[in-house]
């Protein structure tokens, strides 16, 4: 029996295993080395940005009502033009500062909810729009003035699989942490399985930075096993990798749902300078599969997306508590990586 048009052979996407209890799992605390990990960690805050800051999912953008966020300690305000394109820019009316979140879009134009001034996102009264991109599963602002790095006209958007193949999902959580603390918590792929033993089983690096030299050689490769129900798994192979200061991208490799990628956004939402820092972390889960199946599953993309939050949901309120501690450690001074 085949797949269809891959012209691979059917493999049954489940594996039994035999019940290992959390305390009998093999111990990871040698392997994971703060040096390995903080070294990745500084490659990746060494990669350019341009500046550009993710701030939600493109499903969140319409409507009658405008997004607000704010990064870094900046207002952020954006909405849909008339002609369906995004638009940014600061979120405090021009006028006397409304927030400009509490308007609402008329003809394509945001309408502040003080006074009724309304700005089409063109340069109005000393309001000045910001650099938007959706790029069709999250939206992107660039923040020159927050960023401090050379600009680049478009964010660096990780290789995602073909919209009309995938189902994306989007999760947004916040903590009191830095982004820096988010992507170390996803540069540390050994604390999976005991960290998460609800999601994640006979987890193994078979490849760490500084393994193999080479200049494919700054990626964490990871045989893991995804539970499924009781005995039942999904086994994988994924890589992580840190394509910027403040993303990282993990991608199955090989295995059921070959091709698929979670990205892991870290966006400063108010600077530590201000008192306890906090982060926004958006992810973005896009799942493909060559299974036949898989375009039914597509068709059930609105009863899909709620069960794939769901799960991004459990895996960062465990997370999160990583992050904040290594925050936490890291302002006392106190902490050993």
């Amino acid at each position: 029996m085949t797949a269809g048009v891959t012209g691979r052979r059917w493999r049954p996407p489940l594996r039994l295993r035999h019940a290992t209890r959390w305390g009998e799992q093999r111990p990871t605390w040698r392997e994971a080395k703060p040096g390995v990990i903080a070294a990745a960690l500084g490659r990746a805050a060494a990669r350019p940005s341009g500046n550009w800051y993710v701030v939600g999912a493109s499903r969140d953008l319409g409507g009658a009502g405008p997004l607000g966020r704010t990064v870094d300690g900046t207002e952020v305000v954006l909405w849909r033009g008339a002609d369906g394109r995004r638009r940014a820019g600061p979120g405090a009316c021009p006028h006397l500062g409304a927030p400009l979140r509490g308007g609402s879009v008329r003809c394509g134009s945001l309408v502040c909810h003080w006074h009724g001034l309304a700005l089409d996102g063109s340069p109005f009264a000393g309001w000045e729009p910001y650099p938007v991109h959706d790029d069709g599963v999250l939206v992107w602002v660039r923040l020159d003035a927050v960023g401090g790095e050379e600009p680049l006209d478009r964010p660096v958007v990780p290789e995602r699989p073909a919209p009309e193949g995938s189902v994306a999902a989007v999760h947004t959580a916040v903590g009191t942490c830095e982004p820096q603390d988010v992507v170390a918590n996803r540069l540390d792929p050994w604390h999976g399985a005991w960290f998460h033993p609800y999601s994640f089983t006979d987890l193994s690096v078979v490849r760490a930075p500084g393994d193999v030299a080479g200049p494919g050689d700054d990626g964490f490769a990871v045989d893991v096993s995804f539970k499924v129900w009781g005995r039942a798994v999904v086994p994988v192979r994924a890589v992580f990798t840190a394509p910027g200061p403040r993303t990282v991208v993990m991608r199955i490799t090989d295995g059921e749902g070959a091709g698929s990628v979670v990205e892991t956004h870290a966006t400063p939402v108010t600077p530590a300078v201000r008192g306890a820092p906090r982060t926004a972390v958006v992810e973005a889960v896009v799942a493909t599969s060559d299974r036949r199946g898989f375009a039914l599953a597509r068709s059930s993309a609105p009863l899909l997306r709620p069960l794939m939050r769901a799960a991004a949901r459990r895996l960062w309120r465990d997370d999160l508590a990583y992050a904040e501690r290594r925050w936490r450690l890291r302002r006392d001074g106190r902490f050993p990586g």
